[in-house]
């Protein structure tokens, strides 16, 4: 097994240092149109953080589990080497974009990554600010395990991916040289990511680089003072609460939904999905055509009685006249 550090674990005392400094830049220099501190929303990420170290470390089993099966099972094999964990940094980075967006537009993916979208300040703190459900998330890896990744290396990978987001959730730094915005994930494109404002929602998913947004057709930049947050806050800073809120949202939405096709749509449709519901004009266009597709069944019933009667009365007639002629006949052979 490869032997390689835990990225997230060393990187702590930096966490803790770089939070302190940007807290003594903004009571120093304070700016009224950032979002800033709020002392309960810090404590209540930093609360999130540290669950998810222990509830991360609950679920490491059942996914290692997972993962080295695959990795067994596979006979290919990628070396750890200078090369090819600079390769496996990329390879992880991309599937970490698909893994973001997914966690965005399908709302029991979502439910997971809410968490850390909900609150309204965006500060060092907010980056710990960590699910406790983050058992969605391994599926998105498998294909680098089934190419020959172990499971050690991909860890790594992913903490290095976590430790790299850290530093971009702050509003003390404007921009970034063009061409590290161009390439790079910066604290402006990361902004926009966490803003509720409609044209900034599910925008910039990227891990370390900005380029996958670029090429995928999701990527925004920051043009406008974003407000972050939820569409709909949930404003409460019981941790519980937090982790929890949209799982509690699903459940009521299943238990009020009219039929499976909705309970689908609840669980796997995004976010906001609504069932749809009929407009008036739609109804009344609905029910005028019921009402001719009724006159019309009337007419054609109508029309058949017509018809039935003049075949009756020709029949009628038919045999009045056969009775005559045979009358006719019997009187001439009398005769």
């Amino acid at each position: 097994m490869p032997n390689l550090p835990d990225v997230v674990v060393w990187s702590i005392p930096a966490f803790a240092l770089l939070t302190i400094l940007e807290m003594i830049s903004v009571r120093l220099h304070p700016d009224e149109e950032q979002a800033g501190y709020e002392t309960k929303d810090a404590a209540t990420s930093l609360t999130m953080g540290l669950g998810s170290l222990l509830f991360d470390f609950l679920w490491k089993f059942p996914i290692v589990a997972i993962y080295t099966a695959v990795y067994e099972l596979t006979p290919v094999r990628v070396p750890v080497l200078w090369w090819t964990v600079a390769l496996m940094l990329l390879a992880q980075d991309f599937f970490y974009y698909w893994s973001h967006r997914g966690h965005h537009v399908i709302r029991i993916l979502w439910a997971c990554h809410v968490v850390h979208h909900s609150s309204r300040k965006f500060n060092l703190t907010t980056a710990l600010r960590q699910p406790w459900t983050s058992l969605t998330v391994w599926p998105f890896y498998v294909p680098l395990i089934a190419a020959g990744v172990h499971p050690a290396a991909l860890a790594f990978c992913s903490s290095a991916n976590l430790v790299y987001q850290f530093w971009i959730h702050t509003e003390r730094i404007d921009k970034m040289p063009r061409w590290f915005e161009f390439v790079f994930n910066t604290p402006s494109h990361h902004r926009v990511h966490h803003a509720s404002q409609g044209g900034y929602l599910d925008r910039n998913f990227g891990g370390i680089l900005i380029v996958w947004d670029r090429l995928f057709g999701s990527f925004t930049p920051e043009t406008e003072r974003p407000v972050y947050g939820l569409t709909k806050n949930i404003d409460t800073y019981n941790p519980l609460k937090v982790a929890t809120h949209e799982y509690v949202s699903i459940a009521k939405d299943l238990k009020a939904a009219a039929g499976w096709r909705e309970r689908a749509g609840r669980v796997f449709r995004g976010p906001g999905w609504q069932p749809a519901v009929p407009s008036a004009e739609t109804e009344a266009q609905s029910g005028s055509e019921a009402e001719t597709k009724a006159e019309r069944v009337v007419a054609k019933e109508g029309t058949e009685t017509e018809e039935e009667r003049a075949v009756a009365k020709t029949e009628t007639v038919a045999k009045e006249e056969t009775v005559a002629k045979a009358e006719a006949a019997d009187e001439t052979v009398v005769a």
